[in-house]
């Protein structure tokens, strides 16, 4: 259905739209990317950061006047597990496994999508997409064909983990990426400012597991049903 289909979309383009290695470890306060472009510095962090397999994405976004919340989480297999919302049209979560995805709202959230008796069809459980791909795609997010023209700022440090701050203008826009210092070059940060959607998004556990499975055949509203009103 189309909120489902919105609300997946809107999960991935939150970290798309925001952005847009091999292993490389720091000396003391030795720069690691002594001598590199910030251009180069930022393929590094697309290459490290996908190829760590899995990662944890938090972030906030503005749409329309509007803050929307998004954390998601996703497996080295590509599927994906997460939450997204706002005070104004409520809070779902989401599950993509393997082609398939799955949404389960709050009241709000399906009374401001589709509407009380909507609402009260699909109340507490999960409704399964129509749509037969993947939403959760790390190839998509972290593109480095994207990240050109960037310029250097100085280092700044992200919850206590110092990093190289890189700028894209374009226009009134301005994205600043974090990029790891020490270990591997992840992005551990990215915010946007002076466009249609502002935001900004942070990033964390890389590599680390990340179960996701798909909710109980009784749990599941097929999405045909919704639209049958039954």
């Amino acid at each position: 259905m189309a909120a489902n289909r919105k609300l997946l979309a809107v999960a991935v383009a939150c970290a798309a739209a925001v952005i847009g290695v091999t292993g490389c470890s720091s000396d003391g306060d030795k720069d690691p990317f002594d001598g590199m472009s910030a251009d180069k510095i930022a393929d590094k962090a697309s290459k490290a950061s996908k190829d760590a397999g899995s990662f944890t994405m938090k972030g906030k976004m503005e749409q329309k006047g509007e803050q929307n919340n998004i954390e998601f989480s996703v497996a080295e297999s590509g599927d994906c597990k997460g939450t997204m919302g706002s005070p104004k049209k409520g809070t779902a979560e989401f599950l993509s496994v393997g082609k398939v995805r799955y949404v389960k709202g709050d009241d709000k959230f399906w009374e401001s999508s589709g509407g009380g008796a909507v609402a009260e069809l699909v109340k507490g459980r999960w409704v399964k997409s129509a749509e037969q791909n993947s939403a959760c795609n790390p190839d998509d997010m972290f593109k480095s064909d994207k990240l050109k023209n960037l310029k250097r700022e100085d280092d700044a440090e992200v919850d206590g983990q110092k990093a190289a701050v890189l700028t894209k203008k374009k226009g009134s826009e301005t994205t600043t990426f974090y990029v790891a210092m020490e270990g591997k070059p992840y992005f551990l940060k990215v915010v946007n400012k002076g466009s249609d959607d502002p935001g900004s998004v942070t990033f964390s556990d890389y590599g680390k597991n990340v179960d996701v499975k798909a909710p109980p055949a009784g749990e599941v509203v097929d999405p045909k049903k919704i639209a049958a009103g039954s």
